[in-house]
């Protein structure tokens, strides 16, 4: 490992990590990330590869997911990330989630979307599930990659093209710049990003306790290529997604279509384990179906039965399917705050402890860590082109 001199030491590969290896090569910075694992095996690539933009939290949320999007679409073809299908459909299967996309299309995030009637939708996605339709709100901002592919090829790009140096299987016992103690040795850097995802370990560690942060389990399932000619062209959400998401869920008319989601037995049943339905198509034909919720402090390493189930009921209701065939099934675990989407800790003014704390990594790292690295150097990297 070369011990430097580096302009940025990250600590942690996720995709926060890359992301903030990303910005500080804008800059012509010379950076090394440390991770303690051998390999990236968290969050950044337990999820559905969906860079999702239409229901994020209003403001500055939602104008980081247009940015990360855009960062995406930039960065895809140089490091050969496939993008398997673009925007959102949400199928809308009540009258009070009508009112709820009615309302969210009169404000600023609605730019470019758009409300389906049912036979206009249903001629458009006919993987949809027709009974009970009410409408389709479809977007054009989203983005969807697979996630497991996506970060392993993000970090050879940087490792290859840029010249980013990674350290894998190395533990970082004690950061004070401009030297990081590591298990390999210590390290020289001008300053310091601590990316640490779920684990609030480590330097700087303590700081975070002041934050209130939990954890927050999730389900996911794959179920195998289906027969036929089903094919989404677009991710899918449904009702349970317009309470949850904060882009919807902060509007008035929410109110009323929870207490019906609430009221309803099945639909009831899956919000009392977090569920929403996300539902993308990966290259092969197989789809990722989820998630579920679930938040504790230590969350246990099990995954019920009955969660998947409910996730199946969701999908099977809002989705054209007959069988589905469960092939995988995996949980994975990010940090959450409640009433916060993410945070920039400033230990000292040479080091960041970066946190997103609402599941957003996918669709919002890329733009949080362009704000945490042009607080570092003092320079907007989002206004320099990609060092290729």
């Amino acid at each position: 490992m070369s011990q430097g001199p580096y302009d940025l030491a990250v600590v942690g590969a996720g995709i926060v990590g890359l992301a903030h290896a990303l910005a500080a090569r804008r800059l012509g910075k010379r950076v090394i990330v440390l991770d303690r694992e051998a390999a990236n095996v968290g969050a950044s690539i337990r999820n559905f590869g969906f860079v999702t933009v239409t229901g994020q939290e209003r403001g500055a949320q939602w104008c980081r997911a247009l940015r990360s999007r855009d960062v995406w679409d930039e960065l895809a073809g140089p490091a050969g990330i496939a993008n398997l299908h673009s925007g959102l459909t949400l199928a809308v299967q009540t009258e009070e989630g009508l009112a709820v996309v009615e309302s969210f299309l009169a404000t600023e995030m609605g730019a470019d979307c758009r409300l389906l009637d049912p036979d206009t939708a249903l001629a458009r996605y006919p993987h949809l599930n027709p009974e009970a339709l009410q409408g389709v709100l479809e977007s054009p901002h989203e983005r969807r990659v697979e996630a497991r592919q996506a970060i392993a090829r993000l970090t050879h790009w940087l490792a290859e093209a840029l010249g980013v140096t990674f350290a894998f299987g190395v533990n970082v016992r004690a950061v004070d710049p401009p030297r990081v103690e590591t298990s390999a040795g210590p390290v020289e850097a001008g300053a310091i990003a601590i990316c640490p995802g779920s684990d609030a370990t480590g330097p700087f560690a303590e700081r975070l306790a002041d934050y209130g942060l939990s954890k927050c389990k999730l389900h996911m399932l794959r179920a195998a290529p289906l027969p036929g000619t089903y094919r989404q062209t677009a991710a899918v959400m449904g009702d349970l997604s317009l309470v949850r998401y904060p882009g919807y869920a902060d509007l008035a008319e929410a109110a009323d279509l929870t207490e019906r989601l609430e009221a309803e037995p099945s639909a009831g049943h899956a919000l009392a384990h977090g569920i929403h339905l996300i539902a993308v198509q990966s290259a092969d034909g197989s789809l990722v179906l989820g998630d579920s919720h679930a938040y504790a402090d230590a969350p246990d390493p099990f995954q019920p039965a009955e969660v998947d189930d409910a996730i199946l009921n969701v999908a099977r209701a809002t989705l054209a399917l007959d069988d589905v065939r469960v092939t995988e099934r995996w949980t994975g675990v990010y940090a959450a705050c409640a009433g916060r989407e993410n945070l920039i800790d400033r230990p000292r003014p040479d080091v960041r402890q970066v946190v997103i704390t609402s599941g957003t990594g996918m669709s919002t790292a890329f733009a949080l860590a362009e704000e945490s690295v042009g607080e570092l150097f003092d320079r907007d990297p989002s206004a320099s082109p990609l060092p290729v």
